[in-house]
């Protein structure tokens, strides 16, 4: 995206019209549309003044993404009490049907042991609350790319835990492998 598109889209989000942008800037409305056709570039001053007027900062104008902006915003703006009554696994289920179907699945709910113990082990060792084990243990997770990264980390911590209850979800995450980690049963 050019920096003219992202001068637009924060102005627009911003409530600006040129003319109101080009008013509070000291600058012509034709200045202000140049900036946004990309024909000519605002120096470093006028950048600054640019991010302070749409309340960005000047890495966040170079890069806007107004989509991103506005799902930072709301997520900041939701009221603690509606949060918890808002149902997060279907909203995302639109995005992501599998989180909606997967319940269903046979043996799914074998992995939810060896889960839940993984998430008291980051609640111990690190003394974190349950809200604050639980996304950390979501974020570790999305970072892994492959399964056997996601296995191999598992297993180092929580092979011991993980018995009977836990074996088809080592099955699952070693398919790459010839033999299951010991503890897997």
């Amino acid at each position: 995206m050019s920096l003219g598109n992202n001068l637009f889209k924060a102005r627009k989000k911003s409530g600006y019209t040129q003319e109101d942008a080009a008013e509070r800037l000291g600058v012509s409305r034709q200045t202000i549309s140049k900036w946004e056709l990309d024909e000519t570039l605002p120096d470093i001053r006028q950048s600054k003044k640019l991010a302070n007027l749409y309340h960005l900062t000047l890495d966040e104008l170079l890069d806007y993404d107004a989509d991103l902006k506005e799902i930072e915003e709301i997520i900041q703006s939701i009221n603690p009490e509606k949060e918890d009554q808002i149902d997060w696994s279907s909203a995302w289920s639109k995005k992501f049907p599998i989180l909606a179907s997967y319940p269903s699945l046979s043996g799914i709910k074998s992995y939810v042991e060896p889960i839940a113990k993984i998430q008291e082990m980051l609640k111990s060792e690190f003394h974190l609350s349950d809200l604050d084990a639980f996304l950390v243990y979501k974020d570790i997770i999305s970072h892994l790319q492959k399964p056997s990264e996601i296995a191999s980390i598992l297993c180092k911590k929580a092979a011991p835990l993980c018995n009977s209850s836990g074996a088809a979800f080592y099955r699952l995450s070693f398919t790459s492998q010839t033999t299951p980690p010991a503890g897997a049963g």
